[in-house]
């Protein structure tokens, strides 16, 4: 007969607990405590034994009840621009919704506005939060080096951070928003399609380039119409800086010095102003105009016929997604990735 070792026969434990983890690694709690918290003063061969046990045991830890152990309360801040519109209000609107849903788990947020057109001064405020301040920050910003760089430094005062709705480059594997280049090309392929093999320019319209996601927006335009609808030409981007005033001068003088344009896409975020302008000027019943984001404009847009298409991004999930992703880089877990994936919308007057 062959002799079966006893821990064999043994039932898996279904709820393992770090006393179960102790006993199987042969350590001490405190020194099973240190590892799952990752913190120093721990040989490698105690970590790899006690590492060892969480995998055979099948050990989750329960961050919430540990949380509840040690009082822990998170502190998130949105770092938003100062300057916006419908789209913004739209998500400190859902930031306000998420203060309630998630106050069960001990998590408040603020919103602090900043200068989308002064990196130095968001360098400067994000460079003067410490831990005890926050727990993490989502910051919405322009790509500069100024603003890069101070997110790395607020890692490393043991922040959680990281870009939100538009990315900053180093950081990619961190970041809330949507694939803005597969964004831009479907707006590329509502419009090619939309003008059933009719020829023509295109307008394209945008706040600034130096934002990432309008240079991605742009590549993934570019790309779909030249490799696809050869027929149509994209024009340079037109940058109106969130400026009323400029956006209508270069609009008029775009669409004086170019008789063939066929479509019109507001690559920005805010789509109003663009909109409203377009909606002013003499222009043919047939062109075929797209823009990004569901907002209270926007959506009578459609419904009036004046809009075409929205290429969209859900407001509540992109919230709720980097409070779950700020809550996960704090306990050293990460979220479910098809959970945190921000989906492209597209949305016609027949889908609102």
């Amino acid at each position: 007969m062959i002799k079966i070792q006893n821990r064999m026969l043994q039932k898996p434990l279904l709820h393992p607990t770090t006393k179960d983890l102790a006993k199987a690694a042969g350590v001490s709690r405190a020194t099973v405590d240190r590892v799952l918290n990752r913190r120093e003063g721990v040989r490698k061969d105690t970590v790899d034994r006690v590492n060892k046990a969480i995998e055979e045991l099948g050990f989750v830890r329960n961050v919430q009840a540990a949380n509840l152990a040690k009082s822990q309360s998170y502190r998130f801040v949105f770092a938003l621009p100062k300057s916006g519109d419908q789209f913004l209000q739209e998500i400190v609107a859902k930031i306000e919704e998420a203060i309630d849903v998630f106050a069960a788990d001990r998590i408040w947020c603020d919103v602090h506005h900043i200068d989308d057109n002064d990196p130095h001064s968001i360098s400067a405020y994000l460079s003067s939060l410490t831990s005890e301040d926050v727990s993490g920050v989502a910051i919405m910003a322009q790509e500069t080096p100024q603003v890069r760089d101070a997110i790395i430094r607020l890692k490393e005062r043991n922040i959680a951070a990281l870009p939100f709705i538009s990315n900053q480059a180093p950081l990619n594997a961190d970041w809330v928003g949507i694939d803005n280049s597969s964004a831009g090309a479907t707006a590329a392929l509502l419009i090619g399609q939309s003008l059933r093999g009719k020829s023509g320019s295109v307008v394209v319209i945008s706040e600034s380039m130096t934002s990432r996601d309008s240079m991605e927006r742009r590549l993934g335009f570019d790309q779909e119409i030249n490799t696809h609808f050869p027929e149509l030409s994209a024009l340079p981007s037109l940058e109106t800086y969130g400026n009323e005033e400029r956006a209508e001068q270069i609009l008029k003088a775009t669409l004086s010095a170019n008789a063939d344009i066929v479509g019109i896409y507001v690559m920005s975020s805010e789509a109003r102003v663009p909109l409203q302008i377009l909606d002013t000027l003499q222009l043919p019943q047939d062109l075929i105009k797209v823009a990004h984001e569901r907002t209270p404009f926007t959506e009578n847009a459609l419904r009036d016929g004046k809009l075409d298409g929205l290429v969209a991004q859900d407001a509540g999930h992109l919230v709720r997604s980097a409070i779950r992703r700020l809550k996960g880089i704090v306990d050293k877990r990460r979220s479910a990735g098809p959970q945190e994936r921000i989906r492209i919308e597209i949305l016609l007057r027949t889908n609102l």
